[in-house]
């Protein structure tokens, strides 16, 4: 299964519900050249990840429809005739950060200011985020603005070019992610926790397909390193689908003029069960979907890579692969912190 490398974050709501403590935020540093990392441009891509940049596929485009690969402008060309366009990313990956921007500015130079939605940022700090616009903040006071460096995502310095491009071409800025209390309201109280026009619009009350039901158990529980509870996945993927319903929710109100651009997780734009999936089913809204994906040692077919997603074929209408970011074993330290972990009341 491909997902973003967790981190304590990702652990901190079900282990709240285990042990009925409360969990500090556990943001990954950015790694050293990703301050100075330069924008990339039409021409080439200094990468930023140290890991198999000479891998084959390091850099390609591949359309997943057509099976083959295509160049930068054909990829440019689709998304600035999409309405609605989604990108998938591995959170600590500065590679993807640094495409993000690089087609967030492809669509501004032709003439397009998208809102830019995103799952980093919850929507009860859309107060901040707008105070933060009207005053004309750069990207590092907007990130003091939304307290970023308390948020538990992997460090600004990270998302700056992406920030950087929204906040220059004054692009709107739409916090669409759910935070955590919200999430251990609905994993404590189901759809009861949220708003019922968002548990009517996409369904929430309804059960998954069974087919559908043991696909998402089993993301949940290889996204998680296989340390949830069998008990809690039901109650995981109900979150997810609330993640996803609220992120359709918020692109399609705020992309009705200009258009949206979604950054979440590669696993939020899965086209089969993820967002595009929920935009199509509550509005009949059609959108692109392009996964940024780290190359495989020894993996050179793009196909191969859908095994990783539990699909039987890569769930993105485009996938751009980059060199990989790190190979450390996120699965081992969660262990090793769930091993050494505090009893039930402390802090940690």
């Amino acid at each position: 299964m491909y997902m973003d490398p967790p981190t304590k974050r990702v652990l901190a709501l079900w282990v709240s519900l285990l042990l009925g403590c409360s969990s500090g935020p556990s943001a990954r540093g950015a790694p050293e050249s990703a301050g100075s990392a330069r924008p990339v441009n039409a021409e080439v891509v200094v990468w930023q990840s140290p890991l198999e940049r000479e891998h084959p596929l390091a850099g390609k485009i591949w359309d997943v429809e057509r099976e083959r690969f295509v160049e930068r402008s054909a990829l440019i060309a689709q998304i600035r005739s999409a309405q609605l366009v989604l990108l998938g990313e591995q959170h600590d990956n500065a590679d993807h950060h640094q495409l993000q921007a690089w087609l967030l500015q492809g669509l501004i130079d032709h003439g397009r200011r998208p809102a830019l939605v995103l799952e980093m940022l919850n929507v009860e700090q859309q107060p901040s985020v707008d105070q933060a616009l009207a005053a004309r903040a750069g990207a590092d006071a907007f990130a003091r603005a939304v307290d970023w460096e308390h948020s538990g995502w992997p460090a600004f310095a990270l998302y700056r070019p992406l920030f950087e491009r929204a906040l220059h071409a004054e692009l709107a800025l739409v916090a669409a992610g759910i935070d955590r209390k919200v999430a251990m309201g609905i994993a404590r109280g189901g759809t009861g926790a949220l708003d019922p026009a968002l548990v009517e619009r996409f369904a929430l009350n309804d059960a998954l397909s069974p087919e559908v039901a043991e696909h998402a158990r089993k993301e949940m529980a290889d996204a998680h390193c296989g340390l949830l509870p069998a008990s809690m996945l039901d109650t995981m993927v109900l979150v997810q689908r609330a993640r996803d319903a609220r992120l359709a929710e918020r692109m399609h109100a705020s992309g009705a003029n200009g258009g949206a651009v979604l950054i979440a997780g590669a696993g939020h734009v899965r086209n089969d069960r993820g967002v595009p999936a929920e935009l199509a089913r509550a509005y009949g809204a059609a959108s692109l979907a392009l996964g940024l994906l780290e190359v495989e040692t020894g993996v050179h077919a793009p196909a191969a890579y859908a095994a990783h997603f539990d699909a039987p074929r890569l769930p993105f209408a485009f996938v751009w692969f980059t060199p990989r970011a790190s190979d450390t074993d996120h699965c081992a330290e969660l262990r090793a912190s769930m091993q050494h972990g505090a009893s039930p009341g402390e802090n940690r």
